[in-house]
This record gives C-alpha cells, sequence and structure tokens, in this order.
C-alpha cells in the first residue's frame, strides 16, 4: 500500500511517499521539499502563502514518484498542543469468560471523558496501560479472566483554530488530511528502538520555531509537550550579535555553526557580507560559537525542566535521543549531555529503501517517521483481521474508537 506522509515545519515542508516492501523495508518513492512559507512555530500565519508551499511540495513529490496525491498523513506540532494522562474504568461483562475488545473500548472510551474547553479537540488517544481486577502492568488484557478494568490513556489535545487554518491550507492544495498526528511521536517511529521505549527513553525534536519532547516509560508514551523555541532563534540570535542579515546568519549557522565555543579556536576568522552597502562583516568563529552555545544551553535547560515536571527525569536510563535540523549543529550532543547528565544520541532514520539518501538526517525524522506511524497502523489493522498480536488488536480496537469520535 502506497502511503503519503506530510510534515509541515517552521523552515520547511517535506511530502514524502513511501511504501513498504515484502522484507518490510520502508520504500521512499518520492520526495518534496521546499522552505515553508506562511508558516511560524507551528501555526499557519499567512494561508495564501502556506497553501501555495504546500502545493508545491506536494507537485514535486509527485514529480518524483510518478504517484498522484490525494490523501496524506500530516504532521503538527506548536503551542496550541497539550496533552494530559487520565484513567477509565469499565466492568467487565461475562468477566468468567475473559475481557474482550469491546470491554476494552469502553474503559478507554471512559478514559477519554477529561474535561476540556470547546476550543480544544482531542488529537490522540494513547493506551498506556492496564489494570484488571487490581493487577497493574498490564499491556494485553484482551483474554484475560476479571471483572474490573482499568485502562490508563496519554490524550494529546489541540486548539480547534490553528488545526482547522492547517487543514485549510491542506484541503485548499487538494489533499485530504488522512490523520494529524503530533510530530515528536511520528520522528519517534523513525529513530527510537524498542528497546530505549522499554528502558526509558526521551525524544527531543529541534525545529526551526519549535522543540518537541515526547517521553516513552515502560514501552510507553508517558509525557509530550512543545517548547516554543527552536534553531531559528539561535539564527536571529546571530543576526542581532553579530549584526548581519537573517538570511546570511543562517548559512553562516549551517556552515560554520558550533554549539561548543571550547572547541573552536580563538584565532579562527570570518568574513561575511553585512547590511546593505555597509561592506563585509568580521567576526571570530568562537564569538559566533559562543551565541549559539548560549541559545542551546537555554533550550536543554527548558527540556530539563520539562522532564522534571513530568516526573520521569530519574526513569530515563536510555538518555535522550535528537532529531530535528537543529541536532545536526556540531557539539550539540555535548552541550545536551552536559546539561542534562544523561546518554545523548543523534537519531538518524534507519531501514529506508529507494530515494533514501537524503533522507537519512535527523531534519526528517518526522516525515520517515508519519510513513511509519500509516504503515503501523496498516499492519496492525490486518493482524487484527487475522486476530494477530495484542498490540494489533488493541491498536485497531482504540483506531476504531477514535474514527467513529474524532472529526476529520
Amino acid at each position: 500500500m502506497t502511503l503519503v506522509a506530510m510534515d509541515i515545519g517552521s523552515s520547511k515542508i517535506c511530502t514524502l511517499v513511501g511504501e513498504a516492501d515484502e522484507a518490510g523495508v520502508l520504500r521512499i518513492l518520492g520526495v518534496g521539499v521546499v522552505p515553508a512559507r506562511g508558516i511560524r512555530r507551528g501555526v499557519v500565519v499567512n494561508i495564501a502563502e502556506a497553501t501555495d508551499a504546500i502545493r508545491a511540495s506536494v507537485e514535486r513529490a509527485e514529480r518524483t514518484s510518478g504517484y498522484q496525491i490525494r490523501r496524506a498523513i500530516v504532521g503538527i506540532a506548536g503551542p496550541y498542543v497539550a496533552s494530559v494522562n487520565s484513567k477509565g474504568t469499565a466492568s467487565v461483562l461475562r468477566g468468567e469468560r475473559g475481557i474482550t475488545p469491546a470491554d476494552v473500548q469502553r474503559a478507554v472510551e471512559n478514559a477519554r471523558v477529561i474535561a476540556i474547553p470547546h476550543s480544544r479537540e482531542i488529537l490522540h488517544v494513547l493506551p498506556r496501560a492496564f489494570t484488571v481486577d487490581g493487577q497493574e502492568g498490564i499491556r494485553d488484557p484482551i483474554g484475560m479472566y476479571g471483572f474490573r478494568l482499568e485502562a490508563e490513556v496519554h490524550i494529546v489535545t489541540a486548539e480547534v483554530g490553528p488545526l482547522a487554518n492547517l487543514r485549510r491550507c491542506i484541503e485548499s492544495a487538494q489533499i485530504e488530511v488522512e490523520e494529524f498526528v503530533l510530530s515528536p511521536l511520528a520522528s519517534a517511529e523513525a529513530v527510537i528502538t524498542e528497546g530505549e521505549r522499554e528502558m526509558g527513553v526521551a525524544l527531543v525534536d529541534i525545529g526551526a520555531g519549535t522543540t518537541d519532547l515526547a517521553v516513552f516509560v515502560e514501552g510507553s508514551v508517558a509525557y509530550t509537550t512543545v517548547i516554543p523555541v527552536g534553531g531559528q532563534h539561535i539564527t536571529n540570535d546571530l543576526a542581532y550579535g553579530l549584526h548581519v542579515p537573517a538570511p546570511v546568519a543562517e548559512e553562516i549557522k549551517i556552515r560554520h555553526g558550533h554549539a561548543l565555543a571550547a572547541a573552536i579556536p580563538a584565532e579562527e576568522q570570518i568574513t561575511v557580507q553585512g547590511f546593505g552597502d555597509n561592506g563585509p562583516v568580521t567576526f571570530s568563529r568562537r564569538e559566533m560559537a559562543e551565541i549559539i552555545e548560549a541559545r542551546v544551553q537555554e533550550i536543554f535547560q527548558l527540556v530539563l525542566g520539562e522532564l522534571r515536571k513530568s516526573g520521569y527525569e530519574r526513569l530515563l536510563p536510555a538518555g535522550l535521543v535528537l532529531c530535528g535540523g537543529t541536532a545536526l549543529l556540531p557539539g550539540i550532543r555535548e552541550v545536551a549531555r552536559e546539561h542534562t547528565e544523561m546518554p545523548v544520541r543523534i537519531g538518524m532514520p534507519w531501514d529506508l529503501g529507494g530515494l533514501a539518501e537524503t533522507l537519512r538526517s535527523p531534519a526528517f525524522a518526522t516525515a520517515v517517521g508519519l510513513l511509519r506511524w500509516g504503515l503501523r497502523a496498516d499492519a496492525a489493522a490486518a493482524y487484527a483481521a487475522s486476530e494477530g498480536s495484542w498490540w494489533a488488536r488493541l491498536w485497531q480496537a482504540v483506531r476504531g474508537i477514535l474514527r467513529e469520535i474524532l472529526p476529520g
């Protein structure tokens, strides 16, 4: 089955066309990457510009794949997203015969009944664990004997307005939104292993406008949030601090940037064009690195603050996995390790075939992860139809609930 993923970020819009081959390897059939316009910190600020950029990305993906795109799984992140954990219980009908998918559905439905403003809608309801007659930590209760089932779920909500604006832009480009997926959850599909999820790990996706955080404990998502600071803030700091235009600041950040000032020789100089006819500007590369390091330190201080707020700070032996375009900055792993005192690695999408060479980068974790999200859902449906794994049956049951109760 052919799937389409669309990662709509503050710096770029990436549309991918992919499918899984017989060996289960994700093959990339088409790629369309264009600069983002009309979007700031994950929020649409100009519908016409955003629509044009989305359309351009889709057209490029269609040309490279030869596939006509009509639907897409879309990744989102922004300050309008929030999350909470919730619990719900259900009495098991005929508990002596074992818990059924219908019992699980009722427990999950009860868990999702939370008080949210009318201005918000539920994006995800993700089961974390179940309790059967007081026995905790159960992942698959189906078939177990019991009379009282409790479901613990992670609920992600989004403000209706920003989500509707984004949907309008996509649909104006003649694309139907198959599903909105929180970007860090998608990125995790591409760069985090099952072993890391089991041990406890935090995904830190540092994009242009935001830093997205997802914490996984005992195999399931436990906490998600979006921090409104990202790589674009580093670019702005360089533009102000070095007195250069923003496009020049972005270029030197990519070509000469380093997050660890101590690693740069003090005598190394950089000369770039300044504003207008003011002529060239010369500064030390270490000075530039000091500006970058200060902002990167702030980002990881904010990440550490969110981990402490979540209560999972000390339950992450696998540490942090960094992705997003800013994760390409040399020295960022060392800064993260120093400020969080955790193991840190850079997350790269793996096991890709087809047109995959340019996608083996942390900058494309979300786009690749969206394809894997869709493939996992399709596989779950197939397994569920043939009485497959517990995860498949459970995922299919919850997906059925969401399709009935959620808009779009």
